[in-house]
């Protein structure tokens, strides 16, 4: 929760500031490029952060086919929510695994379904939208096609019943 409030004040902090400023989206975005983009990232590393770039392009480009008019509030709450679901997820989903595997597969169908139960655009390309959520081996098996604000506190607050 308290992590929520501290990225709000960030939203909030960086929404006043000039156009021409750097937005959380963009700092989101540049970051995970930079991991993917490092020969000493891990393979995990890798392949998370590629997540975050896949996703957040595919914002981008719904927003344009769909000749919506957004703010940067929207796209840096997306890009806050997507870093902070993926970072809890990848948190929750080790320790889980310490636990039990069977709570690991209760955190991964947890944060799973938050993604799935949160469409954004409701895009009907399921095989483009669900291409990471229908791969067995990726670190990341959610839709693209996600509301990150309501799935993060979807994902946060039915995590509390699953780890104590």
């Amino acid at each position: 929760m308290m992590k929520k409030i501290f990225f709000a004040a960030f939203l909030v902090a960086f929404t006043l500031m000039p156009a021409n400023a750097q937005n959380l989206y963009k700092t989101v975005y540049n970051s995970a490029v930079k991991v993917v983009n490092d020969p000493n990232s891990s393979q995990e590393q890798i392949e998370i952060n590629q997540f975050e770039v896949t996703v957040l392009n595919y914002l981008n480009a719904q927003v344009q086919k769909r000749a919506m008019v957004k703010d940067t509030y929207f796209y840096d709450s997306q890009a806050v929510n997507l870093k902070s679901f993926v970072d809890d997820f990848i948190y929750y989903v080790t320790k889980a695994r310490a636990i039990s595997t069977e709570k690991r597969k209760e955190v991964i169908a947890c944060y799973r379904d938050a993604s799935l139960n949160n469409p954004l655009f409701n895009d009907n390309d399921k095989e483009r939208t669900y291409c990471y959520v229908n791969d067995t081996k990726t670190f990341t098996p959610f839709s693209l096609d996600t509301d990150w604000e309501k799935a993060y506190d979807q994902a946060t607050s039915k995590i509390k019943t699953i780890i104590k």
